[in-house]
């Protein structure tokens, strides 16, 4: 399900607690809304309350952790795509068909992880064609260096290279959600508990219900922004493109 879908299901049911509350105050006898058996339940949501803060503050602080990570590899694997056009640049026309065939491989990447139009889906799978990496290392290793410029050259760019496949793995074995789902299942279970307790002993009027609903927008709201950057190559907060194609930009023959 996308992150708008899960947010309306949370926003549902804690706003379907807080009614839920409402009724159960109109259908309680007297002596169970007293002050002293408000006093025991505002304890009680007391404590739910501050669960639940810790709860969607340690989901919240995942989620931008994962995100941030995988931003950090994407500005690395663009850094990495110029130097190693530079560095093969430097060896001498001979690199020609290696840099050819190493934008190529960039501009497919590229067309992967964000394709145009809304009819492919995204990939940040490995390509399927194995021989695509396998041929790139035949190129440079095939290189018959003449000078020790040119020898440290073909060293260093080999030495880029693994590190851009290393990249390439990391970003496609992180496509799996770092949100504990088992985390976010409580936490709206607490949270349905919660706002049931404000509508036990909060008045039934317009004013109450639309306060009650705008925390629920809120905390739904927030559950978006979790999963939205539990996703970074999908949805509203996606990482841009753009700093690979600038890269992209400034490499090739």
């Amino acid at each position: 399900m996308s992150p708008m879908t899960i947010a309306g299901i949370v926003l549902g049911v804690i706003f379907l607690g807080a009614l839920l509350g409402v009724v159960l105050r109109a259908n309680l006898p007297g002596h169970h809304v007293e002050e002293s058996s408000k006093d025991s339940v505002r304890l009680v949501m007391g404590l739910i309350a501050t669960m639940s803060a810790l709860v969607l503050g340690l989901l919240i602080a995942s989620a931008k952790s994962s995100y941030d990570t995988q931003s950090g590899e994407l500005v690395h694997l663009a850094a990495d795509v110029i130097q190693l056009d530079r560095i093969l640049a430097h060896y001498g026309p001979e690199s020609l068909p290696a840099r050819a065939r190493f934008r190529d491989t960039v501009e497919r990447s590229i067309d992967r992880i964000w394709p145009h139009g809304g009819g492919r889906s995204v990939s940040l799978g490995l390509p399927g064609d194995k021989n695509e990496s396998a041929d790139f290392y035949a190129l440079i290793s095939h290189l018959q260096p003449q000078t020790s410029a040119q020898r440290f050259a073909q060293a260093r760019a080999l030495e880029i290279g693994a590190e851009l496949s290393r990249t390439r793995v990391l970003m496609s074995e992180q496509t799996g959600s770092s949100i504990a789902w088992p985390f976010l299942v409580v936490l709206v279970f607490w949270l349905a508990i919660l706002f049931m307790g404000f509508g036990m002993f909060a008045p039934a009027n317009a004013t109450v219900l639309a306060a009650l609903f705008v925390g629920a927008l809120s905390v739904a709201g927030a559950v978006f922004l979790i999963l939205e950057l539990d996703q970074p190559y999908e949805g509203l907060m996606r990482l841009p493109s753009a700093v690979l194609r600038n890269a992209l930009a400034q490499i090739g023959p």
